[in-house]
């Protein structure tokens, strides 16, 4: 008995029985452990919780929008958690009372109507523009599967893709005539550790609608809005839609129609793994936020029940569709559709007939009478339905001689494409039309522009440099040898980079950049292990050649410092971000100009490397990819950065 009493002290330690603020217990026969933490037998057991389980039930119930319980539970799972792993314990902490702030400001809009769609196919169902949903992988999310929303007409895309780390950002191209530009990220405010999916702009471009699991929500993807701000000429901070638009659910691919009368969403919420709802609500330019105290109110609200007025709700015109609009139009589609059903229940019919036929000499004697009669039967109720078709098909035939008559040129693979669209919900006020799912994206993207890397580095195969001209100021290399012809790749031994320079009929070929005689030498040994023995440094002035002692002695009087060359992702302006982040770590000058034809800004001067480093790290947290660190060498104490004369 004391042995077993010791088990269950050890096992008090890190497990706790379940305080009575987390409402209903788990049912002990499924959940909860054999040990009950008590010794003493003749005792009713209680359950007992460790922290992984107490994480699940608060999961369990913020999804029950029970977010006071589960807030509860997360601060009890953390604090019984290892502290080496309390990361995903504080993130659902923070989910939760995320949802408690979020409860303050709740919306109450007008639900016009729901219905359920599979996910594999649900946004064919929003009033978009036909054939504009293409499938992935395409040239703008080469790893992602799916479908992404192109609109024709768009001269800038955005859209989301997977990056080379799983993760799915959203980004933009622009439509530059003959292809489109470099994709690139939107900026920091829309950039999360986790996904952002279905980015979608308001009809008027000044709004754009997203999903996230990264940004400010309450668990799984939430529904968001950034506005464009015409001052800063970028987005601004998005922000949450808030309940019942957002819940502890999936919430995604927001849009308001272009008649500007429903707002549309899907969710998973009440759902099936393999379904979404999707939702249609009145739409609210200014909606009233109000607080909800009551967590069963909130439940209710979101549940997003349509009204039961019974208004019917047109909304024919969501998007507008010349085909349909056309009243003579209209009337070859019903006359089409009358046509296709004539002729589907004849070849039906001729079916079950040929069937019945087929089975008659398998009939017992005295049945075959009988069922010799029911085929003659039908057999005599075959020229009445030739008869009707062959009406149908003449009047059909005639409105097509009318609108010949009439010069009026019309596509039957249009209208008959537009008459078998299917039509979901229509006796709910609300018509889903199910839209046809595009070709494959054929679009030509630019590349973003390769830089050459001039790192000292030893590869699996070496590499020349792309330009031979050497950097101006102090530089130091490694000579390897000289010969009578060019060198190969394969002499170079895997080092990167190699300059060749040429006098007279031999070539000379050196490794490397390097600013100091420390970093030279720390670098001479990797490069006659690799088989150049005789390897030795040289020392360059701004192209000239000058003695290592020479370099050495000038080399103790000058003093580093950095600037940053930053390539702006549209070719010719910087992001509003990106000049704050400029201006945040203390550059003093920031210079235009153009290399190459591209345009590029200069931004400096650092005394230190780290402080550049900070800045390219910024820079890049903000989607400017391109960016830059050149060091130069000055005299200390002078002015301006001119390296001396040897």
């Amino acid at each position: 008995m004391d042995s077993l009493q010791k088990v269950m002290r050890g096992r008090k330690d890190t497990l706790r029985t379940l305080p009575a603020f987390f409402g209903e217990p788990l049912n002990e026969a499924a959940d909860s452990p054999l040990v009950s933490g008590n010794p003493d037998d003749t005792l009713p057991a209680r359950p007992v919780w460790s922290a992984p389980r107490l994480l699940a039930r608060g999961d369990s119930l913020r999804r029950a929008y029970a977010f006071a319980e589960s807030v509860n539970a997360y601060r009890e799972a953390l604090r019984l958690c290892d502290s080496t792993l309390s990361g995903p314990y504080q993130d659902s902490l923070l989910l939760g009372q995320n949802a408690l702030r979020m409860m303050e400001y709740c919306s109450q809009p007008v639900v016009v109507a729901r219905q359920r769609f599979s996910r594999k196919d649900f946004f064919l169902y929003y009033p978009l523009k036909d054939r504009a949903w293409r499938p992935s992988p395409n040239p703008l999310d080469s790893l992602g599967r799916g479908a992404m929303y192109i609109d024709p007409d768009a001269r800038t895309l955005y859209y989301s893709a997977m990056d080379e780390d799983g993760i799915r950002n959203l980004y933009r191209t622009r439509d530059l005539d003959s292809l489109w530009s470099v994709p690139e990220l939107i900026n920091e405010q829309m950039t999360s550790q986790s996904d952002e999916v279905f980015p979608m702009l308001s009809p008027d471009g000044k709004s754009l609608y997203f999903a996230s699991r990264g940004l400010y929500g309450m668990g799984g993807y939430d529904l968001y809005v950034s506005h464009w701000n015409p001052e800063t000429h970028d987005w601004d901070v998005p922000m949450n839609l808030g309940i019942p638009y957002s819940s502890p659910f999936d919430d995604f691919l927001f849009i308001n129609s272009d008649d500007g009368k429903y707002s549309m969403f899907a969710s998973n919420r009440e759902c099936s793994r393999d379904s979404v709802y999707i939702y249609v609500v009145e739409y609210d330019s200014m909606p009233v936020r109000q607080a909800l105290s009551d967590e069963r109110q909130v439940k209710q609200l979101s549940c997003l029940l349509p009204s039961e007025s019974g208004t019917y709700i047109d909304n024919k015109n969501a998007v507008e569709d010349p085909v349909r609009d056309n009243p003579e139009t209209q009337e070859y589609m019903r006359q089409m559709k009358q046509v296709r059903s004539l002729r589907d229940a004849i070849y039906a019919f001729g079916q079950a007939l040929d069937e019945e036929r087929a089975a008659l000499s398998s009939l017992p004697e005295s049945e075959r009478a009988a069922a010799m009669e029911a085929v003659l039967e039908k057999e005599r109720a075959l020229p009445a339905m030739n008869d009707s078709l062959k009406k149908a098909t003449a009047a059909l035939q005639q409105i097509e001689m009318d609108f010949l008559m009439k010069g009026v040129v019309i596509d039957p693979s249009r209208v008959k494409a537009d008459a078998e669209k299917e039509v979901v919900g229509a006796s709910s006020g609300y018509a889903f039309t199910r839209k046809t799912m595009g070709p494959a994206l054929n679009i030509r993207v630019q590349k973003p522009k390769p830089t050459f890397d001039y790192t000292f580095m030893v590869l699996p195969e070496g590499r020349f440099a792309e330009d031979n001209t050497l950097p101006a100021g102090l530089v130091y290399q490694i000579q390897l040898f000289s010969s009578a012809g060019k060198a190969t790749v394969k002499q170079l031994r895997g080092l990167s980079p190699v300059f060749e320079k040429a006098s007279g009929s031999r070539y000379t070929y050196s490794a490397g950049v390097f600013r100091s005689y420390k970093d030279v030498l720390a670098n001479l040994n990797k490069v006659k292990r690799q088989g150049f023995r005789n390897a030795f440094i040289v020392a360059y002035n701004d192209g000239k050649s000058v003695s290592v002692q020479q370099a050495r002695n000038v080399e103790k009087t000058l003093r580093p410092i950095y600037w940053i060359k930053v390539y702006p992702p549209d070719g010719q302006a910087l992001p509003s971000l990106a000049l704050r982040a400029i201006q945040q770590q203390g550059a003093k000058d920031i210079m235009r100009g153009v290399e190459d034809g591209s345009v590029v800004f200069t931004c400096g001067p650092f005394a230190k490397k780290e402080d550049a480093d900070a800045l390219r790290v910024s820079l890049r947290a903000v989607g400017v990819s391109h960016v830059e660190i050149e060091e130069k060498y000055s005299i200390s104490g002078a002015q301006g950065d001119r390296t001396p004369d040897l």
